[in-house]
């Protein structure tokens, strides 16, 4: 695994790996130390829980994080991307995380002789989420296949759904989606009514609705979007008792999921954001020994 940029680079046994070594870490495994290399995190959008745990990451494994601000770099006085990470790679830093609003924006980085691990791209993918969403399902079932999963939001702008959707099917578990037409990708799967579903399902992951990818044309009510397609609370209760609530966050509360809702029992929002961590050190850990840096 020399980079990161899509689900489909990764084998099946290389997913499990990859969960089954950031489990180990979790729960207290020792980890690669490697304080002479040099990380870059280039987030060209706006990220708390995948830029700070990714850094959290780096730091744990006791890589040396340059510091790299978009508003105050070269890119402003109009330098590519390549230029800018071509630049960085000259002057030492041996891995980059990049996110980026242009969908496959790694493709105009092929002359780079050092890793890139995608941080997510426009409405592309969104590996490293995938895979701690994968992480966190398996930790809690014990299993993948044979799961029922309705994935609830803004589908057509959603990185996290399209990587999500390809793998959990590729590892056997039955993936519908739940979303207004506006919000449709009709090359994805089956779209459901939430309330037609909502009892059956072992996993409801719930999107916020991406206003910074709209053209701003459509009036969007809150209200009448949670009554519609959110997870209030009388839907959190039809939920099977062994039924978990995911979100990838940020949380709109009251739009995608009702305030209350957030850390009651069968939610996993905080628990997947704690599980980032240990995933993105594993990963960290793979592209380090796979690349023999």
């Amino acid at each position: 695994m020399k980079h990161l940029l899509t689900m489909e680079n990764l084998t099946n046994d290389e997913v499990f790996q990859l969960i089954d070594r950031a489990l180990e870490i979790k729960a207290g495994a020792p980890s690669l130390h490697r304080p002479d290399l040099f990380i870059a995190n280039l987030f060209f959008e706006n990220s708390t829980r995948t830029k700070l745990s990714f850094e959290i990451a780096e730091k744990h494994l006791g890589l040396k994080v340059v510091d790299f601000e978009v508003s105050t770099s070269s890119v402003n006085k109009g330098e590519s991307l390549y230029d800018t990470c071509k630049t960085l790679e000259m002057i030492g830093t041996s891995i980059l995380v990049i996110r980026h609003p242009e969908q496959t924006y790694y493709q105009q980085l092929e002359g780079l002789m050092i890793p890139i691990i995608n941080g997510g791209d426009g409405s592309g993918e969104h590996p490293s989420q995938s895979l701690l969403d994968l992480m966190t399902i398996q930790e809690h079932f014990g299993r993948i296949e044979g799961l029922n999963i309705i994935i609830v939001g803004d589908i057509k702008n959603s990185r996290v759904a399209r990587s999500n959707y390809h793998m959990l099917t590729r590892l056997g578990a039955q993936v519908r989606f739940v979303c207004p037409d506006l919000y449709k990708d009709v090359t994805l799967g089956e779209v459901v009514q939430f309330d037609d579903v909502v009892d059956e399902v072992d996993v409801c992951m719930l999107l916020r609705v991406q206003h910074e990818r709209h053209d701003g044309s459509q009036i969007f009510d809150k209200d009448s979007y949670h009554l519609q397609y959110g997870l209030t609370s009388e839907r959190y209760h039809r939920l099977k008792e062994t039924a978990v609530v995911m979100h990838p966050a940020p949380v709109n509360r009251g739009v995608e999921i009702a305030d209350e809702l957030v850390e009651q029992e069968k939610s996993l929002i905080f628990p997947q954001m704690k599980n980032g961590m240990f995933m993105r050190q594993a990963i960290l850990e793979k592209i380090i020994q796979e690349n023999d840096l």
